[in-house]
């Protein structure tokens, strides 16, 4: 169990829990009523029971430590709680619902991986790096497929400017560059973020010394990855810690990432203590230190636009789940809607 992380912290918390009979496990697959832990007896399979009522930060996910009532004779063993995450990668979910979705629990290093093969999308990273930041996790930016790109320092600079704070690795899993330099940078539970085609699981393997995770190839009509792992999936790295591997991520909504965003746009926090306004939003105002410096080139505007995006997105994030904000960004609508009516009337009276 300690190779997955358990410690004398969380045994202690656990004591109350084993004296009802209860033994503690760590998820190493989700599914829905299911899920494959790693316990003190050896790997379990338990049901999880579905309720219509029950929360989805209850529901266990790949890197949860959970309490188990092991089975009996007459039934099968069953996750009785979940036990409070330290840490979670959360993305907000596809439909229009409210509720995050926890990709990875308890992680200790957040990879957030690119590929040098590609074109880099900076405000993708910076949108991996909001998530990252928030889980609570430490960000690591890995640049693989060194060995397919022209100049690479050029590219590892350009993406350090937007992750201020977390190190950039230059890696490659053909050639075995910056390996030895990612297995320092790594600790603890280690989960891979990234799109398909960008090589996560080939790195994995890397990291792992054995073909474990399925590759795929890139297609060539689009440059994009296949989804060849298609759950998430906690393995052991064989010099102590434990490898989480995610399926690629089409899309990355935000949800509730203000800690986030001010750490990826930690020079635009600092700027903005200078601003002559409290609640200066940086567009249009006098005084405004963060434009000030997009103007004398200290701060690029592109940077400032993505920025901007972000808080917006997460804004609207925030307002799914709080009436009165969802009421005051609604508000303005509204009033433009009634004048375009008392406008309309005008028009038919004097007509």
């Amino acid at each position: 169990m300690a190779d997955y992380g358990w410690d004398t912290e969380r045994e202690e918390a656990f004591a109350v829990l084993r004296s009802d009979g209860l033994v503690p496990g760590r998820v190493v697959r989700a599914e829905r009523g299911l899920c494959e832990l790693v316990t003190e007896s050896g790997p379990v399979r338990a049901a999880v029971p579905l309720s219509s009522d029950i929360e989805d930060r209850l529901m266990p996910c790949t890197g949860d430590w959970v309490a188990l009532r092991p089975a009996t004779a007459a039934d099968s063993a069953v996750v009785v709680e979940v036990l409070q995450r330290r840490t979670a990668v959360v993305r907000s979910t596809a439909s229009r619902t409210s509720h995050g979705q926890v990709l990875a629990a308890n992680v200790d290093t957040v990879a957030v991986v690119v590929s040098l093969a590609d074109p880099i999308r900076l405000g993708r990273i910076e949108r991996i790096l909001a998530l990252a930041w928030e889980s609570g996790g430490t960000p690591v930016v890995v640049l693989t497929k060194s060995d397919r790109c022209a100049d690479t320092g050029q590219a590892a600079a350009e993406v350090a400017e937007s992750a201020l704070g977390a190190q950039v690795l230059v890696t490659s899993a053909e050639t075995g560059e910056g390996m030895d330099a990612l297995d320092a940078a790594l600790s603890g539970t280690v989960v891979l973020l990234g799109p398909s085609g960008v090589g996560k699981s080939t790195l994995g393997n890397r990291l792992l010394g054995e073909n474990r995770l399925a590759t795929g190839s890139v297609r060539a009509s689009d440059g994009k990855g296949r989804h060849t792992t298609a759950w998430r999936e906690l393995v052991p790295l064989p010099h102590g810690g434990v490898l989480l591997d995610t399926p690629g991520l089409r899309g990355v909504g935000l949800h509730e990432v203000d800690e986030g965003l001010d750490q990826t746009f930690a020079e635009i926090t600092a700027l903005a203590q200078d601003c002559r306004f409290a609640d200066c939003a940086h567009t249009v105002e006098p005084g405004c230190a963060v434009l000030a410096a997009v103007e004398s080139g200290e701060l690029t505007g592109r940077r400032l636009d993505s920025y901007h995006r972000l808080l917006r997105e997460n804004a609207y994030a925030a307002s799914r789940t709080d009436a009165r904000l969802r009421a005051e960004q609604e508000r303005p609508k509204k009033d433009i809607a009634r004048m375009r009516r008392a406008i309309n009337r005008s028009g038919k009276r004097n007509g």
